[in-house]
């Protein structure tokens, strides 16, 4: 039986990604399952958040044991097509800071990767992504 709340987990990570955009200026946010008309506006931001790999630490079975859970944040920026990469990486700098080698409630973020860019994106977007990978431990 899992002991961590992956809602938990996804609401800590997309709350901090919400509040940083909310403001100094103000960016669009996109979280999957969420409509969205990428035609209005020409700069926001596209956050995944997928849970990937598990592993036992230690072998207790399912009770006084310890699991690591991994996981990634995929946030694609996206900006007016015919400015340059400029914009993107300001905002990459803003996501970049925000997540970078710290833990918050729990949650232990690595080193981003990138801002990268990226040669196919939708018409009219100039597009650049960042990785971020994350681990948790469950205490069961």
């Amino acid at each position: 039986m899992a002991a961590v709340d992956l809602n938990t987990v996804r609401s800590t990570i997309e709350a901090r990604l919400a509040t940083e955009l909310a403001s100094s200026p103000a960016i669009p946010v996109v979280f999957n399952n969420m409509t969205f008309d990428s035609t209005a506006e020409d700069t926001f931001v596209q956050c995944v958040t997928s849970f990937g790999t598990g592993s036992y630490l230690t072998m207790g079975g399912s009770a006084n044991s310890t699991n690591s859970l991994v996981g990634l944040i995929l946030l694609n920026v996206f900006t007016e097509e015919g400015l340059g990469a400029g914009s993107n990486f300001v905002i990459g700098k803003r996501l970049r800071d925000l997540y970078n080698n710290i833990t918050v409630s729990n949650v232990i973020f690595d080193s981003p990767i990138g801002p990268e860019i990226l040669a196919s994106s939708p018409e009219g977007k100039f597009q650049t992504q960042l990785r971020i990978t994350f681990e948790i431990y469950e205490d069961l």
